[in-house]
């Protein structure tokens, strides 16, 4: 799949449902924006903003007019999901923005989103774009329990407070699918591996390991990743999460103990940056800056921890 290309999901039993390679990062098969072609058409995250075109440019090809977008559904709020949203609500005048409570001060003034974007993401800031804020009375706020009805579909919202207190997972009962954010890790379907995400600064590893729990109980047939793409795992979703469970406790545990051993956490960023086995799927670069970024995020859940 190369960036700009749209797809229908056929993963299990969905329908009504696209995805669309936004190009995140310069990177293909990164980033991850879903469509869902319903009565009251709907988008699953927007991206960082940077080419917010190919989402609009998706919903053409799929047949939907940017005035026919109602709902912007955003995950959580880092700019990888919801920088975007600013750009999107501009451009289609009728989508309102449904996002968690925490999140709404910050989509309606990203400017502290941005700078503590830049902290965590380091040189990557030259991928994003400064948001544009989102009109308060766009905004509408969600929580645990809600449902944002579609026609046909609908999203149930799950908060899954383990990668950020803003994150919120969205359900599909008719595809029997959801919508990961991060809660599930980073799908590499180029090796068909799952992979950790721990940035700065709000990871925490038992929360995240409860957000894991709260996915099983779910049980859905197809998880759809914002990084990157759909998975379907049928009646092994269970062994699927517990696989992204054990990668995150032994990535927390193989940090810890190589921070014992170096002189600094510098050190200690440039050691897993320089180690990165996912250059061939996403390039030197970013592979190396995602593992700069995941091992900053762990520090601080130590640091925080002990």
């Amino acid at each position: 799949m190369e960036i700009g290309d749209v797809r229908q999901v056929t993963a299990g039993d969905c329908s009504d449902l696209y995805y669309v390679d936004t190009g995140m990062y310069d990177t293909s098969g990164y980033g991850a924006v879903y469509v869902v072609d319903d009565e009251r058409p709907a988008i699953v995250d927007t991206g960082i903003g940077t080419n917010y075109e190919r989402i609009l440019e998706a919903l053409e090809e799929i047949g939907i007019a940017p005035e026919e977008l109602e709902a912007i559904a955003v995950t959580h709020i880092h700019l990888d999901h919801a920088g975007g949203a600013g750009f999107l609500a501009e451009a289609c005048p009728n989508a309102d923005v449904y996002v968690h409570p925490i999140g709404t001060s910050h989509l309606a003034d990203p400017s502290r989103l941005v700078e503590g974007t830049k902290a965590a993401v380091g040189d990557q800031w030259q991928y994003y774009v400064e948001p544009k804020p989102v009109p308060e009375d766009r905004i509408v706020e969600i929580e645990d329990g809600d449902s944002i009805d579609l026609g046909t579909h609908e999203l149930r919202v799950h908060e899954m407070p383990g990668h950020a207190p803003h994150q919120v997972v969205f359900e599909d009962p008719e595809n029997d699918a959801v919508f990961t954010a991060d809660a599930a890790g980073i799908w590499v379907p180029e090796l068909e591996e799952i992979r950790e995400t721990s940035p700065p600064s709000n990871f925490h590893l038992e929360r995240c390991l409860e957000d894991v729990e709260a996915l099983q109980e779910i049980d859905p047939d197809v998880l759809c990743y914002a990084h990157f793409g759909p998975r379907y795992v049928g009646d092994d979703a269970e062994a699927a999460l517990d696989e992204y469970a054990t990668v995150l406790e032994e990535w927390v545990r193989d940090v810890e103990e190589k921070r014992g051993e170096l002189e600094d956490d510098e050190a200690l960023v440039d050691h897993f940056a320089s180690r990165s086995d996912l250059g061939d799927a996403w390039g030197e670069h970013k592979a190396g800056a995602e593992a700069g970024m995941n091992v900053r995020g762990v520090v601080g859940y130590l640091d925080y921890r002990d």
